[in-house]
């Protein structure tokens, strides 16, 4: 695990002392990273789309455990790590897609708002921690795009939220938010937050098939990920609805 982290947060040394201290920091003591590979969440020949990337640590963290498994020095009770087809990632902080691309030497992190940039077509879907960012309808909007950039060939979203019914927990997941939001230079926002039950409801009623996982080990935290599967839609099915 140590060589694999150390492996995914070299790069960031490119975009100075701040990006390596973070990305290191975040990649140890973030559960989902690990929790993407032991589960096998990804699959092969994943095109990745990553809203609200941040400096890209998916990329890297599915770089670097791909160049351990050709080397052989991949942990044997972990499942092979997927083979992903590319990746897009899109960042609303200029700063943090600049320091992506200075670390990264990739042009696939670009700076833009979700809410109104081309999500064009993936397979897989991630959104870590972003969504509470922006109003509630905006957040629909998103989800709805995001439906749209799946079909019809399905496929998955792999959501990171903050349960605001969690009581204590919650209330610890958004101190640190401010606190961390603070650290990479950006302004401080509202937060739009709401209850598990809610962003379940949500995703049935855009056809998900969901399934919650606590995404908060080792931690204080009130994070749940939403691993939300679309059915791929039948030709006939697209042909009646474009008839």
């Amino acid at each position: 695990m140590d060589e694999l982290i150390d492996a995914a947060a070299a790069p960031y040394r490119n975009a100075g002392r701040f990006s390596w201290h973070f990305a290191r920091s975040k990649l140890a003591r973030d559960p989902i990273f690990a929790e993407l590979l032991t589960r096998g969440l990804i699959p092969d020949d994943a095109h990745i789309l990553d809203l609200g990337c941040g400096l890209g640590l998916l990329f890297s963290w599915l770089t670097a455990a791909q160049d351990l498994w050709k080397r052989a020095a991949w942990p044997a009770a972990w499942p092979k790590p997927p083979r992903f087809a590319s990746y897009r990632g899109i960042e609303r902080a200029g700063r943090d897609a600049a320091r992506a691309r200075e670390a990264l030497m990739v042009g696939s992190v670009t700076c833009g708002d979700i809410r109104t940039s081309d999500f064009g077509v993936a397979n897989v879907v991630a959104i870590f921690d972003v969504l509470h960012y922006i109003d509630c309808a905006s957040q629909d909007g998103v989800l709805e795009r995001v439906r749209e950039a799946l079909t019809p060939r399905g496929g998955l979203l792999l959501l990171r939220i903050g349960d605001a019914a969690a009581g204590w927990r919650f209330h610890v997941t958004r101190l640190v938010d401010v606190v961390m939001t603070s650290l990479r230079g950006a302004r401080r926002q509202r937060l739009h937050c709401r209850p598990l039950a809610s962003w379940l409801a949500r995703l049935d009623a855009l056809g998900f098939d969901v399934t919650a996982l606590p995404m908060s080990r080792g931690t204080l935290f009130a994070n749940v990920l939403l691993v939300a599967r679309l059915p791929a839609v039948a030709e006939t099915d697209v042909a009646s609805s474009s008839a």
